[in-house]
């Protein structure tokens, strides 16, 4: 139980600490930044600490734009979403669950009981 508390503050001290990264950037970044974090976090699974991860990741990549002179949109491209679901691709997400649950559900009944390595 004393671990799990640790990891929980360690984890918003963390948070804290990659916001505080985000104040630093021009507008429009903060802008983008804000709109992918809301929709990236509604995805987040358990703890949140893949979210975490990612959120890091993205803030070194919109930090690296930033400092390279470029527009927010020359980092994420104009397809706002499909830069979200592959920057994600990787991350565990809560309906990750649910898909290989209908992956397997289905072949078990009418796939010959074959299912894919990753479940989907």
């Amino acid at each position: 139980m004393l671990e799990l508390i640790k990891k929980l503050i360690g984890d918003k001290k963390e948070y804290k600490e990659q916001m505080k990264r985000v104040e630093a950037l021009p507008e429009d970044y903060r802008f983008v930044f804000e709109k992918i974090h809301g929709y990236m976090w509604s995805f987040a699974q358990g703890d949140g600490s893949d979210m975490l991860k990612a959120q890091k990741e993205l803030i070194e990549l919109l930090e690296a734009g930033e400092a390279q002179g470029k527009r927010v949109l020359d980092v994420t491209g104009d397809d706002i979403v499909g830069f979200c679901d592959e920057f994600l691709r990787d991350t565990k997400k809560w309906t990750d669950h649910y898909q290989q649950k209908l992956n397997r559900d289905i072949m078990k009944k009418i796939g010959e009981g074959k299912i894919s390595n990753d479940g989907l």
